[in-house]
């Protein structure tokens, strides 16, 4: 990209709204609350003919740096320094408070390019608040109405008066979006001839997407910040801190990863506020585009049942799931704790049998390198094909070994099988009356296929088929 623009600014002046209006999409969780924004987004955005990065900020507040709004301005900081312009944000329609001043003077000192962002244009009385903006002496305030996409061509304008045309339009790169959406596959890839013998090897070139998912509290934040060796998520003691789903961008040994970091997922009853429902959405979004999902599990009291229930979601949406017992720097045990979690991973996910589990600390950095090989390892198999005529050679030994029941006193017959999709695998059984086969014996094909071709900790679905019977309808004519 060209460059990058901070969007600064107080509290609830609308900065989400303007960065969800420059992306293009609705990113950022907006709601009425102040604060609502914690952690800095980075997204590719558009103004017209101008290509940028966007840094969507929390409000500024003036607080020790201690406390939780005080970690917030740090983070914002951050943003400022790594800019190159800045939209400095008020609210016209409430005018200047004290804050707008005391953070104009830190803006003005950072000696970074402004903008003066005058949003909420649109509202009665907004022209008072538009005259007050002088006083910041960072020039000319642009009205703008990031809800409703006023005042944008102005707000174009006012970004090349203040780099310059040269800088501006600068040489524009291939957005790494694109790159990434031209790969991705959400729910199930198609295998282009399930028919062939040969199957592809698996592509470690190829961006991976991981989001990190558990219950609030559990270090989820500590742990991206520990695996890419930076303070990039707000993390502290307090429960539910993160509130968007936020996107972090990694290389692991040359190999492009997409980090998102989720809101902590409550039990639904105790979910009442507009926010948190709007977070846990969000997260339930990056469940939904990841290929991978890391699931941590507070060590000291692993397995509640809101840590199955996320887990039964992540199998259900066909994600690959791979478990990190967190704060394992706190226990006194760990042999002994270590065997009874692996018994009861076992036990309590049979659906996913032989799920990666790796014990980590986020706060010392033990255990990163473990789960990043199983992370690895749970990809490959989710990608994982298995030629036709493996599959039927297979099917042969199975019926020998354990055939189908008699159901209503006829043998159900197994015909054929083929792996129809990847990601995760999918497989087609065709046989003779798909409505009658139990589902244990769906369970025993599911297992034995997973301990035939070695393929642990992932979802494998099984689609039963049956073939079309050309001589059905023609009794019923003759009747």
């Amino acid at each position: 990209m060209t460059f990058k623009v901070a969007i600064i600014g107080r509290p609830n002046v609308g900065k989400s709204t303007l960065f969800n209006r420059l992306v293009g999409r609705k990113l950022a969780l907006v709601d009425d609350t102040p604060g609502v924004t914690r952690d800095r987004r980075v997204h590719a955005a558009k103004l017209y003919d101008l290509h940028f990065d966007v840094i969507d900020t929390a409000g500024f507040e003036d607080a020790a740096a201690s406390t939780l709004p005080g970690r917030m301005r740090a983070q914002t900081e951050i943003a400022i320094h790594e800019a190159d312009l800045i939209f400095f944000t008020i609210d016209a329609k409430s005018g200047l408070l004290p804050d707008d001043r005391t953070f104009a003077e830190i803006v003005r000192k950072s000696g970074k390019p402004v903008v003066l962002v005058a949003n909420k244009a649109e509202a009665k009385g907004a022209q008072g608040g538009m005259l007050e903006a002088w006083e910041l002496g960072l020039g000319e305030p642009i009205p703008v109405s990031a809800e409703h996409g006023q005042g944008m061509p102005d707000l174009r304008d006012a970004v090349i008066a203040a780099l310059g045309e040269a800088r501006a339009f600068g040489e524009e790169e291939e957005g790494e979006d694109d790159e990434i959406a031209a790969t991705e596959v959400l729910i199930g890839e198609d295998i282009a001839d399930p028919d062939a013998e040969d199957t592809h090897s698996y592509d470690d070139t190829k961006p991976m997407r991981i989001a990190v998912v558990g219950r609030p509290n559990a270090g989820k934040s500590t742990l991206i910040n520990a695996l890419i060796g930076e303070e990039r998520l707000l993390t502290g003691p307090e429960a539910g801190i993160t509130r968007d789903s936020i996107s972090v961008d990694w290389d692991w040994r040359g190999r492009r990863i997409k980090l998102f970091d989720t809101a902590g997922m409550r039990r639904k009853a105790r979910i009442h506020e507009k926010l948190e429902v709007m977070s846990v959405q969000d997260g339930l979004r990056a469940i939904r585009f990841a290929e991978i999902v890391i699931i941590v599990l507070d060590a000291t009291i692993p397995f509640e049942k809101q840590d199955l229930q996320i887990a039964d979601l992540i199998i259900r949406e066909g994600r690959a799931p791979v478990i990190a017992f967190n704060k394992w720097d706190l226990i006194d045990h760990p042999q002994e704790l270590l065997a009874e979690l692996r018994e009861k991973t076992e036990r309590l996910l049979p659906q996913v049998r032989g799920i990666q589990a790796v014990p980590v600390s986020a706060e010392t950095g033990r255990g990163l390198d473990k789960l990043m090989d199983a992370v690895l390892r749970t990809h490959k198999v989710w990608n994982s094909r298995v030629s036709t005529g493996k599959l039927n050679r297979w099917l042969e030994a199975i019926l020998a070994h354990h055939p189908p029941p008699a159901v209503a006193g006829r043998r159900l017959k197994v015909k054929y099988v083929t792996q129809a999709k990847t990601r995760p695998p999918g497989f087609v059984v065709q046989c003779s009356r798909p409505d009658a086969m139990p589902q244990s014996y769906v369970r025993y094909l599911s297992n034995s296929l997973r301990e035939a071709f070695d393929m642990p900790g992932v979802p494998i679905r099984i689609a039963l088929r049956t073939s079309d019977n050309p001589f059905a309808g023609r009794a019923k004519k003759r009747g």
